[in-house]
């Protein structure tokens, strides 16, 4: 069976359709591209041929290039040229479309192409409307076009580079190029990337109508005219100049000069506009050659998609499940923060829910806080009014426990205090029908201590979500000591039915995700009491690549709720020396009732509309500052080590089950040291002698904390690297 088809009308207009077999989505694999270059050739000497149509036969173009792929071009990256050739080939057949056949030594008529995009196109399958004399899109909902390639630490090299910033110029082709940006069919119009919307029914007629009217001047790319200039400015322009200036210190920024891509791509369209097309597109496969072959670049694609691809297909799911649960109705006890998030994300994927507070109003209130998320949506062009409609028609507010008796999920989602969940779970499980599976949403408490608050504990779990829930990805699934495996196949059923990504790990204080960002946290205290200064930790902590440096996130936490979670702790497994300088810290921020970003009062003083603006003066005033300040590599590697360490405890005790899960779970879910792929990934790319040294190092300077342990001591004797040995 084929990718590629095509047919030849009565009218000679061809049409090509992508429909790669037994796959939902298509993706550009080798067989494809071998496919596609015969198809192009047959196409060509077609004498009478007026056109061709390029689309697809599924309900959405295509995602792109099958990352794959790449991935095994990198375990090839010693062999440079072979990428290079690799690169250059898709250039090849892209620019054989863009010049219909022709060259610039013949004569010959050249034949005018259409892309036909009916839903999602991605990565390579945009490059190859961009290569297109005219692009339409249907104007659909599920239609979103763009180059998301930065995000998984590349950038469009099949000619996606050069085209774009010849089109639009650097600064309009900033969003579609560096950002990675997804844009609906108008909104991609709006902005240059195709020319045409239209509905559905209408693309392919109206893709013929284009060819059967199109002049010589229509099929020639601005590029390919005399006298080409490129919007904006190419670098000696005096604009120009001032926009890549511009654009680079804006990379570097935004980057920290973490993530090579921004950079290469940079400097592909710079090198590129001074010469001409060909040439740019030698220029943009070499830079694509070095991006492919970073260390950091094939971490980062192994995690945010081969792994995560992975485990989103099932692969930690239990197979005693063999089929996959229906969720018609699920239960959500609390409507606060995360109890409304829960419940907006589960009706906006289809399920009807029961949203239960002890007071109505409150319930009510947590409907009208999931309004608020719909509207915001709606503003922004990402929802309709009829979705928006259709989403709280499946939300009912109740107060009563005994309206749970028609669900089969009911997540608790109350105050994180064990009497209180305790409670609240027994009156649950008195409402609730024998196979309805009772999840508890905390993020530190022990499942199995919460499984004797319910009679029936195999069907009790821990999912774990991440606040915003609306906008956080990651969920795991905790098992208690008595979880069925049944009961994680339906928890890992339901998190995919509400399109986030499950990683499933064993019961434990923290799991794996708060068990990591909590020593993150500590460690930022700890430089606080040690007089470090605010400013030094926290941009060692953005030059580390986290999203947040720890003292923010704590007032973004809260420091009451840290108190809170500090005395559980306390009280679950006693005191110790650590604890107590870190209690120390949180209590004077709390006596002087700096609880942060709620209160706009934390290390960090905010103004009015909660902005923050610059640290507290008290905390000079409350810790000695250092008179002589550690250098930033120091605290860089004392932050990025206390979350990998806490990450190969986990593996260790066998509270994470698998590195690819602890990779894609700290990326997602406290964003750790995504340039490198996560916490295993970053250590990796050290070595593990490197991180052997270091803990030897720093468990002599700043406590057993940093103590390696014996899997990192293993793999440093053999010289083996984490995704070697695991």
């Amino acid at each position: 069976m084929s990718d590629f088809s095509y047919e030849i009308g009565s009218d000679n207009i061809a049409v090509i359709k992508w429909d790669v077999p037994n796959k939902k989505f298509n993706v550009l694999t080798i067989g494809g591209i071998d496919e596609i270059e015969k198809i192009l050739d047959e196409l060509f000497e077609n004498n009478g041929l007026k056109g061709v149509i390029i689309t697809s036969n599924k309900d959405n173009f295509s995602a792109g290039m099958d990352l794959n792929v790449l991935a095994h071009l990198q375990d090839q990256s010693k062999n440079k040229e072979e990428i290079f050739q690799f690169v250059m080939r898709a250039h090849k057949f892209l620019r054989k479309i863009e010049l219909g056949g022709t060259d610039t030594n013949t004569k010959k008529k050249a034949i005018p192409f259409v892309w036909a995009c009916n839903g999602l196109s991605a990565g390579i399958a945009t490059e190859i409307g961009l290569a297109c004399h005219h692009r339409i899109a249907a104007d659909i909902e599920n239609t979103k076009i763009g180059l998301p390639e930065i995000l998984v630490g590349l950038f469009p090299g099949a000619g996606g580079a050069t085209r774009v910033s010849r089109m639009l110029g650097l600064m309009a082709s900033a969003p579609i190029l560096m950002e990675g940006k997804m844009f609906s069919a108008k909104k991609a119009k709006t902005i240059g990337l195709i020319n045409e919307i239209s509905s559905p029914l209408d693309l392919i007629e109206d893709a013929k109508k284009w060819i059967l009217n199109a002049t010589k001047e229509d099929i020639t790319k601005p590029w390919d005219k005399k006298g080409f200039k490129m919007p904006g400015g190419a670098p000696y322009h005096p604009n120009g100049f001032m926009t890549f200036v511009g654009a680079s210190a804006m990379i570097s920024s935004k980057t920290k000069n973490l993530y090579p891509a921004a950079k290469y791509l940079l400097s592909a369209i710079y090198e590129g506009a001074l010469t001409n097309f060909d040439n740019a597109l030698r220029i943009e496969a070499r830079w694509f050659t070095k991006i492919l072959s970073e260390k950091s670049t094939k971490n980062m694609i192994r995690t945010l998609f081969i792994n995560k691809t992975a485990l989103e297909k099932g692969l930690k799911r239990p197979s005693v499940e063999s089929k996959k649960t229906k969720f018609q109705k699920i239960g959500v006890v609390g409507a606060g923060m995360m109890g409304t998030g829960i419940a907006y994300t589960a009706a906006l994927n289809g399920m009807n829910v029961t949203l239960i507070d002890k007071e109505i109003e409150v319930a009510k209130k947590g409907i009208n806080d999931i309004d608020q998320i719909l509207l915001l949506g709606l503003r922004r062009g990402k929802i309709t009014e009829e979705k928006k409609k259709e989403v709280l028609g499946r939300i009912t507010p109740s107060n009563s426990y005994e309206d749970l008796k028609a669900v089969n999920l009911v997540i608790e989602a109350v105050f994180e205090d064990i009497e209180i969940k305790e409670k609240v779970l027994n009156q649950i499980q008195n409402n609730i029908e024998q196979d309805t599976i009772i999840a508890s949403n905390t993020s530190t408490l022990p499942i199995s201590e919460l499984a004797k608050s319910v009679n029936n504990q195999e069907k009790f779990i821990g999912i774990h979500f991440f606040s915003p829930v609306h906008k956080m990805n990651l969920v795991e699934i905790i098992k208690g000591n008595n979880t069925s495996q049944k009961s994680i196949a339906k928890a890992f059923d339901f998190v995919r039915v509400i399109k986030k990504t499950p990683i499933i790990v064993n019961d434990a204080r923290g799991f794996y995700a708060n068990r990591c960002i909590i020593p993150y946290i500590n460690e930022g205290l700890l430089m606080v009491k040690e007089g470090i200064l605010p400013q030094l930790i926290e941009n060692a902590a953005l030059q580390l690549g986290m999203p947040l440096g720890p003292l923010q996130l704590i007032d973004e936490v809260s420091i009451d709720l840290a108190m809170n979670i500090s005395e559980q702790t306390r009280n679950a497994i006693g005191t110790n020396k650590l604890m107590d300088e870190i209690t120390c810290v949180l209590s004077i921020m709390y006596n002087a009732k700096r609880f942060g970003k709620k209160t706009n009062s934390g290390f960090y003083n905010y103004d009015e509309k909660g902005k923050r603006n610059g640290f507290w003066e008290g905390i000079g005033n409350n810790f000695e500052i250092l008179s002589v300040q550690p250098d930033i590599d120091t605290i860089k590697d004392r932050l990025a080590l206390i979350q990998c360490l806490e990450a190969t405890r986990a593996l260790e005790s066998k509270v994470l089950l698998d590195i690819r899960e602890g990779d894609v779970g700290a990326i997602l879910g406290w964003g750790c040291i995504p340039w490198a792929g996560g916490p295993f990934g970053w250590m990796d790319l050290k070595g593990a002698s490197w991180v052997y040294k270091k803990c030897d190092e720093f468990s002599v300077k700043f406590g057993d904390r940093f103590s390696a342990g014996s899997l990192i001591k293993k793999l440093a004797s053999e010289n083996l690297s984490f995704y070697e040995y695991c």
